[in-house]
């Protein structure tokens, strides 16, 4: 080649931007920028995955890692539709991604060509869950210019995914003169100083106050901020579904979190509560225990609604006040809020943290595996800063209860999960995290879960990736069989499984496999799997 091609200037403006990893399963529609990732092998990394589903999650693991987007690469038809459940997920959990699609040649466009399909219909904002925006780049020269716009819309406002079209012939043109737009940085959307007014009057207005914190677009100095802002306030603090590591759990005002399986003296708290203080969550279904702690449209309770994007703010619940806010803006402007010296509140706080410590003592179960005993030794042992994964189903409540994570606010992301409810999730996001941070990665998964996503294994004997899974094997999908066992008891039906030999199948790939019958066989174990490279 003696000219540069578009599908090298790709990888160049996806340098600008910082990116050191791209996620994804190859195809001849794009493979144009495969040959830009050789070219520049030295600089970035292509991850090549088992399955664009797969690949989809790392990239969401890499954007709720890092605050930037996640970046992955599908081919067409199948593969966009195998990836979309990442989008999707990316979407609800609010984390900045950039899907690249590599698309049918342009001169075979609209004639149902080979796995063509129609993005902006599939993906696009008209189907209120899947990308923010949906864009096809037809002129290489504005290359660039398509990519810092996408970098800027996942990031911006309520972060989320956008989908980028890649046309194959457009990919392989030549290109002049033409570089990569500079890195783009998130807006910081700042609390107008009549609203923090108005939110300080609620404050003082209120007896039995509580913050709920969650969402997108957190970082370690917003959730120092944050940390700083309750203490002078002596609010007590709840982190939302799945955004457990927003506020620090070990923190004397840490009350819980909010999601399925909540402790109910939490939830009829927030019931009792007279101001919710709703700081980044968008407060969905799973965060609201199904719209009944938060009544639809406007709450029983006072209700201040902090959130980085204008649309999210009064669409399902009425605020007694809105303000939108991105995360390190909204914390900022809150830690310096005067606070009286005296607050009525001490002991409403005392009390939403004893309710929490009093949620973490177990209840008798039968069987021959202690789930409480297991999360205990993997608190003990794990280095703080350990990323914790899991996908979706009843096993992840084990840790969701009883894991007490250290909190964003000591200096690391540490747990991804989906709020989506996405099963798969944990296998493929704990490789990536390991791949991208170097940190230790712990893995909980379920036997449905597993087999998923499980083939990513070898995407992380490949790629170096290292990962410890704690697999829940009891032969069904335990959700499904508990809400089927109470709508139609004694009836099952399709919630069964019958699994392969899950250790044998861990060393078919590489990994080192490990079967556990009882609650004292787990430590011992754990440390073996620790001790080992």
């Amino acid at each position: 080649m003696t000219s540069p091609i578009a599908g090298h200037l790709l990888v160049e403006c996806l340098l600008a931007q910082g990116v050191t990893h791209a996620f994804g399963v190859p195809g001849e529609s794009y493979l144009a920028v495969l040959d830009g990732f050789h070219r520049y092998r030295d600089q970035i990394r292509f991850i090549t995955c088992r399955q664009e589903g797969g690949a989809a999650f790392m990239a969401d693991a890499q954007g709720r890692l890092t605050g930037r987007p996640g970046v992955c690469f599908v081919t067409r038809g199948p593969g966009a539709t195998n990836a979309s459940i990442g989008v999707h997920t990316a979407f609800q959990d609010s984390t900045p991604m950039v899907l690249f699609v590599g698309d049918v040649a342009s001169d075979t466009r609209d004639r149902e060509a080979f796995q063509e399909l129609d993005y902006t219909h599939f993906f696009g904002p008209s189907t209120k869950g899947m990308a923010k925006r949906v864009e096809r780049i037809d002129d290489p020269e504005r290359i660039p210019e398509y990519v810092a716009r996408a970098f800027a819309t996942a990031m911006n406002g309520r972060p989320g995914p956008v989908v980028l079209v890649l046309p194959e012939d457009m990919l392989t043109a030549t290109v002049k003169s033409v570089q990569p737009m500079p890195r783009v940085e998130p807006v910081q959307a700042w609390s107008d100083p009549g609203s923090l007014r108005g939110l300080r009057e609620l404050l003082l207005q209120s007896q039995r106050p509580l913050v709920i914190a969650g969402g997108g677009g957190w970082t370690p100095q917003a959730a120092q901020a944050l940390q700083r802002f309750a203490e002078n306030w002596r609010l007590p603090v709840c982190n939302a579904f799945r955004f457990q590591d927003t506020f620090d759990n070990n923190h004397p005002q840490y009350a819980g979190d909010v999601g399925i399986a909540i402790n109910p003296k939490l939830a009829q708290r927030i019931k009792d509560a007279d101001l919710i203080v709703a700081i980044g969550p968008r407060l969905g279904e799973m965060t609201t225990g199904g719209y009944s702690l938060l009544k639809v449209p406007k709450p029983l309770q006072k209700l201040v609604h902090i959130h980085g994007s204008p649309e999210e703010l009064n669409r399902v619940y009425q605020a007694d006040l809105a303000i939108c806010a991105t995360m390190n803006a909204a914390a900022r402007s809150l830690e310096v809020l005067t606070a009286p010296t005296q607050l009525p509140w001490a002991e409403w706080t005392r009390q939403a943290h004893q309710g929490y410590l009093e949620n973490l003592q177990p209840q008798p179960l039968p069987g021959n595996m202690d789930m409480h005993e297991v999360v205990q030794s993997l608190q003990k042992h794990l280095p703080q800063d350990t990323v914790l994964t899991n996908g979706a189903g009843n096993f992840a409540s084990w840790m969701h209860r009883f894991f007490r994570h250290p909190g964003l606010a000591k200096g690391h992301k540490v747990q991804l999960a989906p709020t989506a409810g996405s099963m798969g999730y944990g296998v493929p996001a704990g490789i990536a995290a390991n791949l991208l941070t170097g940190r230790l990665s712990i893995t909980i998964a379920g036997d449905g879960d597993f087999l998923m996503t499980g083939q990513e294994l070898a995407t992380a004997v490949q790629h170096g990736g290292k990962s410890i899974i704690v697999l829940l094997n009891n032969g069904m999908y335990g959700t499904i069989r508990m809400h089927q066992e109470r709508e139609y008891p004694d009836r099952v039906s399709g919630s069964s499984l019958t699994n392969p030999d899950f250790s044998a199948l861990a060393g078919a790939y590489g990994y080192f496999g490990e079967k556990i019958t009882s609650t004292w066989e787990f430590e011992p174990a754990l440390l073996r799997a620790l001790s080992r490279p």
